[in-house]
């Protein structure tokens, strides 16, 4: 499943101000004139929109997660209305993903936005009366999310009729002080991230409230208060600290349709919850239930069940009485076999069992004949039933991590798959049968033994992912060149070694990864792939590429690590849309200059190769934002040139594990560096110019010879993570830099600087009333300091002293932008060592020595 899936923004008021000035409160908008497709199921907390007037025969449970991205981007709006579950379950989308993902994980994952209907779209099949009630001339939404309140906002309350009230990441306790008539509007309240130990016991005063959410508190139980709203039909409470359900009083809530408990600490299910007899999606996902408890079982318009991440061994007899149930999530239990009776629930269309113990599957799943997604990874199953054949309508269907050796030889009636997942198995041959599979577009066979492909696969035209990584392949299969869709194909490490001229026929090719294989050569076949993006030939044999692979004008993403190239092969310099070149474990020397050609490349991997010097060249790409010269197995590089700084978009520096003594005087000019990674050189200091690196977030300087920070190094603001093991450090001792806190080191290099500055007045006084005249015109020549008879207005009249303090004053200041306090006294004690100023020597080591035995 991906993961970089964007929380839907909900419409919401989101000004500042008072309410009367700034809008929070908002008039809704005509409706009608935005009405909208379904919002999709995507986690526990969401608030949906339910259409009373539509039933839920029709839709598909078997979502896909990429296309339920693409609809998120066009379903911006969560919508509401008074309904039921039709509306929450999104339609069947014509293409699946590539992962199991159940469309129910996505409706009950843990909630972020809660959104409120200011101006919000309007489920097509919303009935007439909803929509009349919704046109209201006092229907308003109100949001004052992280506003910092500590108290209900009453006053918002009183200034115009409120329905939508959005309180979310403040830090409100209680609703002390709110006037029964002006919350008795309310319809909905969300109270996510407040910190709340428990449900307000005003909750009572809210007659109309339809929708609550109070995910993300510290809530222990659900008060008896909270059961009197009978209006209720969704109610959010998730990842709080809820060990128990009441025992009595649940009845009260009976037209409750969705309940979300998710990620609590329930370890039992109480019989009064099967008094909910209008629930229809229930949510129990990582709670610690052991036992799958018999009243759940007895909810008649339950739809949706989520008992992902618990306990679970096993369903009761029970469960069959469930016949409106569609989907059942329960990944990540303990079952090891499935009861017969799960069988006879004629409307499910969504079961996840993954990361279970189950052995078998009955061939009672015939009975499925609505089944779409279907997701066992994680098991221990040998075989899969022959009857699976029955499931007629199945698209997805997910194996993934078992000990299955071959597939039903009926499975090409599955006229309707469209993603099979056979991941590490015990697959020895890719079955014939697949070939007659004509709907499916994602085929994943990765980390079996299987040794060719059929020629047959060709038949499937609508394929247009493949992933076969980590099998015995040792030819290249020609029946995939022939696929017009194909745009997806992986086959890190088998046994080729040659590409065919049939993958020329791969047109629409955009993504090809042939890792660990056995290529000697970069194939000229290749080059005719003139729309492919990404090419990973990485841990193979090839020494050289071919000119031709400048028709190669699409390719943005190049991996060649692990490899024979001895030199730099200026080929590459003519791919112009490169943007990701990976080139490194081989045995590189040097660069060439037309590396410079290469004008959009943002991210360069030389790592482990033979460079005898830094490859000055490489600092031309002036659009370079990452770069790595880490040379873990490679000849180890021992400067830098000042050069460095003409890469002015550079982000990420990798110069890891050298022998670099020093870092450029310039390196302040890197002004976008975020991550510095040095460890494993031999650095001794900080240059000046670092402290100018303001955006520097990263910053490793493990195993080098540091032995001072700058004082400084608080100035770099946005330093997130630092890490100075394994130096030798002393100012400040390693104890200080051990916790990796900025704010803990810096304290004490203050600290030490304002002791360090008291050490040197000292000493300055000392000197002043001790040296002698002739010692001092000595000491003026040592550190070169003008004579105070041009430096300073004073006449011959003054005392000694008083000259002599003046102009190591006046040193100081010419120095102090170049040196420390201490580099300064370090640099007087040599001078009067020098001048042979013994006694004053000794008055300074006795100063020394009593100021070290003083901790900071």
């Amino acid at each position: 499943m991906s993961e970089d899936e964007n929380n839907s923004e909900t419409g919401r008021v989101t000004r500042s101000g008072s309410p009367e000035e700034s809008g929070f409160i908002e008039e809704t908008p005509d409706p009608l004139n935005e009405a909208s497709p379904y919002s999709e199921r995507r986690d526990s907390s969401h608030i949906y929109e339910i259409n009373p007037s539509k039933g839920g025969t029709e839709q598909s449970a078997a979502s896909s997660p990429n296309q339920l991205n693409r609809d998120e981007e066009k379903n911006k709006n969560i919508l509401f209305s008074d309904a039921n579950i039709a509306d929450v379950t999104p339609l069947s989308k014509p293409e699946m993903s590539r992962n199991s993902v159940s469309s129910e994980t996505k409706a009950m994952e843990d909630y972020q936005n809660v959104g409120f209907p200011s101006g919000e779209k309007v489920s097509p099949q919303t009935s007439k009366n909803q929509k009349e009630f919704d046109l209201e001339a006092d229907n308003f939404a109100v949001n004052l999310e992280a506003k910092g309140l500590q108290e209900f906002p009453v006053d918002i309350l009183k200034v115009k009729y409120v329905k939508y009230l959005y309180l979310d990441k403040n830090q409100i306790k209680t609703f002390q002080g709110a006037d029964p008539g002006d919350v008795l509007g309310l319809e909905i309240l969300s109270l996510q991230e407040n910190g709340l130990p428990s449900i307000p016991m005003e909750i009572q005063l809210l007659h109309n409230l339809r929708i609550l959410n109070a995910s993300y508190n510290q809530i222990s139980c659900i008060p008896k208060e909270l059961l009197q709203l009978r209006n209720m039909t969704q109610l959010f409470l998730n990842s709080n600290l809820i060990e128990d359900l009441p025992a009595a009083g649940l009845e009260s809530l009976r037209n409750l349709e969705i309940l979300s408990l998710g990620k609590n600490m329930l370890t039992h299910i109480p019989e009064s919850l099967s008094s909910l007899k209008n629930l229809q999606i229930l949510n129990l996902e990582y709670n610690q239930l052991t036992i799958f408890s018999k009243s759940l079982c007895f909810l008649p318009k339950l739809v949706s069940l989520n008992l992902t991440g618990n306990m679970i061994g096993s369903l009761p007899k029970e469960v069959r009485e469930l016949k409106n149930l569609e989907t059942l999530l329960m990944d990540h239990n303990k079952l090891t076999f499935l009861s017969v009776e799960i069988f006879q629930l004629p409307k499910i269309k969504e079961l996840q069992l993954a990361d279970n113990k189950l052995e078998a599957i009955s061939n009672k799943i015939e009975n499925f004949r609505q089944l779409r997604l279907l997701n066992l990874d994680k098991n221990l199953l040998k075989n899969i039933p022959k009857k699976i054949s029955h499931c007629l309508l199945l698209e997805y269907l997910s194996l993934s991590d078992n000990n299955i050796e071959e597939l039903p030889r009926k499975i090409h009636r599955l006229k309707n798959l469209r993603q099979l997942h056979v991941n590490r198995n015990k697959m020895i041959k890719m079955a014939e049968e697949i070939s007659h599979l004509n709907n499916i577009n994602s085929l994943e066979f990765s980390g079996n033994q299987i040794t060719h492909i059929p020629i047959e696969i060709k038949n499937c035209k609508k394929i247009t992912r493949v992933e076969l990584n980590y099998n015995n392949i040792m030819y290249f299969p020609v029946g995939l060149c022939a696929l017009p869709a194909l745009d997806y194909l992986s086959f890190n490490g088998n046994y080729i070694s040659e590409i065919p001229v049939d993958i020329s026929f791969s047109k629409e090719l955009l993504h090809l990864e042939l890792n660990r294989n056995k290529l000697p050569m970069f194939s000229e076949h290749l080059c005719s792939l003139t729309n492919l993006e990404y090419l990973d030939l990485g841990k193979n044999q090839i020494k050289i590429i071919p000119p031709c692979i400048s028709a190669m004008v699409s390719l943005h993403v190049l991996i060649l690590s692990g490899n024979k190239f001895e030199i730099f092969p200026e080929e590459l310099c003519a791919l112009k849309n490169l943007q990701v070149l990976d080139i490194s474990e081989n045995h590189l020397q040097k660069i060439p200059s037309d590396i410079s050609k290469l004008k959009g490349i943002q991210k360069l991997n030389f790592s482990s190769n033979q460079f005898t010097h830094f490859p000055v060249e490489v600092c031309q790409l002036q659009t370079l934002e990452e770069l790595n010269m880490s040379q873990a197995s490679g000849k180890k590089l021992t400067r830098l040139p000042e050069e460095l700084s003409n890469m002015i978009q550079l982000k990420t520096l990798d110069i890891s594990n050298n022998a670099i003594k020093e870092i450029p005087r310039n390196i302040g000019e890197l002004r976008s560096l975020v991550s510095l990674h040095a460890n494993n050189n031999q650095i001794s200091s900080l240059p000046p110019s670092f402290l100018s690196l303001k955006v520097l977030q990263h910053l490793d300087l493990r195993g080098n010879n540091l032995t001072a920070l700058p004082s400084a190094i608080y100035s770099l603001f946005s330093l997130k993570e630092i890490n100075f093991d394994d130096n030798p450090l002393w100012r400040p001792p390693m104890e200080i830099c051990k916790g990796k806190q900025l704010h803990t080191i810096a304290r004490y290099l203050q600290r030490a600087d304002e002791r360090d500055e008291k050490i040197l007045e000292k000493i300055f006084n000392i000197v002043a009333n001790n040296v002698t005249e002739i010692n001092f015109e000595f000491l003026q020549q040592k550190l070169n300091i003008t004579s105070s008879e041009n430096s300073f207005p004073v006449k011959n009249t003054t005392p000694l002293n008083e000259r002599i303090y003046h102009a190591l004053i006046k040193w100081k200041a010419d120095k102090s932008l170049l040196l420390t306090a201490t580099a300064l006294r370090d640099q007087l004690v040599r001078a009067l060592n020098m001048i042979g100023a013994y006694d004053i020597m000794d008055k300074i080591t006795a100063l020394n020595l009593y100021t070290s035995a003083i901790k900071i």
